[in-house]
């Protein structure tokens, strides 16, 4: 087994955040080196990070430049996401620490249906008012009439951001017999059979549901705030499950106890990378009060089967960077006994 280091030292991987990892990963990294899994707070792991050569993160650390400089050993992160905020990426780059993410693997995350998935039985629970009704019979209660919902058929779904989940979630709309329409600025091939509309406000106009799918950058923060909101359709309902500072969660939450909108459903709120945290979030204290806004806590890609695909997935990516690191020093070594 190819286990050595540029140092001579058998090749370490410390997973930070191990719980419930696929044993399927974990056998591929173990092929090229020794895997060690500790769940550990920031202290714990800058003390622990000058043993190891390669580490493993999802989300609950910030790998910055202080964390970096205390691991002089490290040549890699990988990290099973698609969004890099949460690793600094400069820093890494001058202490010569490849990142190796889901991010560009465009082949693999088409083959990933979760988060599309979620998308749709968040819409699905809203419309047919899910949670308030099993929470009733749970209380006891068997009211038939007090949960009427809305059927989707024959209504408008506007996507905004026809991506791998936006295509995917405009062809759900269409299995339900909805009219679907999508604005995406930056597509160009766009798929014959969806109408495509001309700018965004034109799409905020016929959508009586509103779906968002698009990356969180400088050109789609605060995307949809009030000025967009008194677009949509008296009724409508908004979902979104890309990322929190897309949509102004304070106006969205305004809308709905005003009536001027329907209800809304996130998986992803602003409060999940502000100071003030998710329980101070305008949609989090809404949800509280309100039947008509559902919130889940960021579960959209988190399925068995899409954790342990993709897991798998990063660790062959990881498994394969430690063996072309492996080649690459043997044969800088080879070169200086020459």
């Amino acid at each position: 087994m190819p286990d050595q280091s540029r140092e001579g030292q058998r090749l370490r991987i410390l997973n930070a955040e191990p719980d419930r990892y696929s044993p399927r990963a974990r056998a591929a990294l173990e092929e090229v080196a020794e895997v060690t899994e500790q769940t550990l707070d920031r202290d714990a792991l800058a003390k622990a990070l000058p043993g190891y050569d390669a580490l493993i993160v999802r989300r609950t650390h910030r790998i910055d430049a202080a964390l970096l400089d205390a691991a002089p050993r490290l040549r890699a992160i990988a990290t099973a996401t698609t969004r890099l905020d949460h690793i600094d990426l400069r820093a890494a780059r001058e202490r010569g620490v490849e990142v190796l993410s889901l991010r560009g693997e465009n082949e693999f995350l088409r083959g990933t249906a979760a988060t599309a998935e979620h998308t749709w039985a968040l819409l699905l629970a809203l419309m047919r008012r899910i949670p308030a009704a099993a929470a009733a019979v749970r209380r006891g209660e068997w009211d038939r009439d007090a949960f009427r919902g809305r059927e989707l058929e024959g209504k408008r779904l506007g996507v905004i951001g026809l991506g791998r989940i936006g295509e995917r979630v405009a062809r759900y709309g269409q299995a339900f017999a909805m009219e679907v329409r999508a604005f995406d600025r930056y597509r160009e091939d766009w798929p014959d059979d969806l109408i495509r509309m001309p700018t965004l406000e034109t799409l905020l106009e016929t959508s009586d549901v509103l779906t968002i799918h698009v990356p969180s950058n400088e050109d789609t923060r605060g995307l949809i705030g009030r000025r967009q909101l008194s677009r949509l359709p008296s009724g409508a309902v908004v979902v979104n499950t890309a990322r929190g500072a897309v949509v102004d969660g304070a106006a969205v939450a305004d809308f709905v106890k005003s009536g001027r909108i329907a209800g809304a459903a996130v998986d992803v709120v602003e409060g999940e990378t502000g100071v003030g945290g998710v329980g101070s979030d305008a949609l989090v204290l809404a949800a509280r009060e309100l039947d008509q806004i559902l919130v889940t806590p960021h579960i959209g890609g988190a399925t068995i089967e899409s954790v342990e695909k993709t897991e798998a997935f990063m660790a062959r990516k990881l498994a394969d960077f430690l063996k072309q690191m492996i080649a690459e020093d043997a044969n800088e070594r080879r070169g200086e006994r020459r």
